[in-house]
């Protein structure tokens, strides 16, 4: 499903930069200018231009905290008989002789770069104009005492102009989107002007009038990621990736032959996820899946709701409808469970949201099958209370279960494989913890083959098991859900 409006709720609330932090990149921006042109800096200042994902629209809200960063060149005259590395190195001891700045700046290869308490930092770099004579803008490499020719506006136009063509800002929204997928996946390597313009690439003309393929933030997603794919799959080791506005530069040159085969490897992986969340039918899968993609924080409030009060609602209108039982209205779960048994369970209740989606490759059918059996304990490894079958009514909080993968051929797994453990809890109770509580991810058996959990919190919970072969991190079998409703 397309899930637009959490999509937008997500984009609004998690990935976009918010209105504050740009408040204060712009008040610090002025503030800069303003130093720069009233310093000791010998270079004449002809003005200043917003470069990368500031100028591009493509900046999205820092994660974890951590400081997020803007690009801002100072376009200069030359100075006759400075080289490159004097432009940096003359910048940076202004702001360090200023009581103001001191503290804050350090210089990089191609920049000065201003941090505030690690909230944001600015990244000023001087661009000299028409240094040896002719028309031309060139940025200051320290590193190598070279300068380099640079086109920051023309990049900025051709990025504009695709966007246009996508309608609906859909290109920047889906750099957005990705950016964040690459920051919080950390899983492969892509600096943000490469990304942008392996992105932009996708784009042509002819989309000016393609109304389809970017109707909306998920469509534009899904389309440009798998034209991303499509094309990722053609290339035999790195390919070039020109500058659309500078060709004598090559933006793929900072990938390894192994960095760019991991993302091709990992944009394959996630078009796929993507590719499944939006043809999934059914809405808590749905969102499942594109949390899957996306981490806990999309979709987050009804995926809480779901897991706690929600779904008591769903499992009246369940029985009302399936057993044309009366039900009393405040009845939580649990107690449903105590009055009618399993059957009260609705059938959406395994397809929690808040449930992580597996991310291993998955075969056409498993390669075998496998159930869970479980046994009742007064503590871990302790006395033994009784084997549960799976309805047995409410189980005691404080006492343990211990989970046993069966093979339908009753032989035991070898060392090939590996046995992860799907822990999902709901309700009120755990909920009340905190949202780590409700859990839902993979874990590794804990005993061998077997896993141990703990009785802890009122409500209806489930343990499911998934079998991993090691060799190539194939899911060969899953088992059916074993529910665990605790008093």
């Amino acid at each position: 499903m397309k899930l637009i409006q959490h999509f937008t709720d997500f984009m609004n609330d998690v990935v976009n930069i918010d209105d504050t932090r740009i408040t204060l990149l712009d008040d610090s921006a002025e503030a800069l200018k303003k130093f720069i042109r009233d310093s000791s800096w010998k270079p004449r200042v002809r003005g200043f231009i917003e470069q990368g994902s500031w100028a591009h629209g493509t900046i999205i809200k820092p994660i974890d905290g951590k400081a997020f960063d803007a690009d801002l060149l100072v376009m200069v005259d030359p100075v006759a008989d400075w080289d490159a590395k004097t432009y940096l190195s003359e910048l940076r001891q202004v702001f360090f002789d200023s009581g103001t700045y001191k503290n804050k700046v350090t210089r990089y290869s191609h920049c000065v770069t201003i941090e505030y308490a690690g909230e944001r930092k600015i990244d000023i770099a001087p661009c000299v104009v028409d240094r040896q004579g002719w028309k031309a803008l060139e940025v200051c490499n320290f590193d190598s005492n070279d300068f380099e020719p640079s086109e920051p506006e023309a990049y900025t136009d051709w990025l504009v102009d695709r966007n246009k063509w996508t309608g609906l800002n859909g290109l920047k929204k889906t750099t957005r989107l990705l950016k964040y997928l690459r920051d919080i996946k950390t899983t492969f390597t892509c600096p943000s002007f490469l990304f942008t313009t392996l992105l932009g690439e996708r784009i042509t003309r002819l989309d000016e009038f393609n109304d389809v393929d970017f109707a909306d933030i998920p469509t534009a997603l899904r389309t440009i990621v798998g034209r991303l794919d499509d094309w990722l799959q053609q290339q035999n080791g790195v390919p070039s990736v020109k500058n659309p506005a500078l060709t004598s530069e090559d933006l793929s040159l900072i990938w390894s032959d192994g960095q760019f085969e991991n993302f091709r490897t990992k944009i394959h992986d996630y078009r796929g996820w993507i590719d499944d969340a939006y043809a999934e039918s059914d809405r808590d899968e749905s969102i499942g899946k594109w949390r899957r993609v996306f981490g806990e924080d999309f979709a987050s409030a009804v995926v809480i709701e779901k897991a706690t009060t929600r779904i008591v609602k769903e499992a009246r209108e369940h029985l009302a409808t399936s057993a044309l039982t009366p039900v009393t209205s405040g009845a939580d779960l649990v107690e449903l469970v105590r009055q009618f048994g399993l059957r009260a369970i609705p059938p959406a209740f395994v397809r929690m949201p808040h449930k992580q989606r597996p991310q291993w490759r998955t075969p056409p059918k498993p390669l075998f099958g496998v159930a869970v059996e479980a046994r009742l304990h007064s503590s871990k490894q302790g006395t033994w209370v009784k084997t549960l079958t799976g309805n047995d009514g409410l189980l005691p909080r404080g006492h343990w279960v211990q989970f046993l993968l069966k093979t339908s051929t009753g032989m035991p797994l070898g060392v090939d494989y590996e046995i992860h453990w799907r822990i999902t809890n709901t309700g009120e109770a755990a909920y009340a913890v905190g949202v780590e509580a409700l859990r839902g991810g993979f874990v590794k058996a804990n005993d061998g083959t077997a896993h141990w959990e703990g009785l802890e919190y009122h409500g209806v919970h489930m343990a499911e098991a998934f079998v991993v072969r090691k060799r190539d991190k194939l899911l060969v079998a899953q088992s059916p859900t074993f529910f665990v409703p605790i008093e």
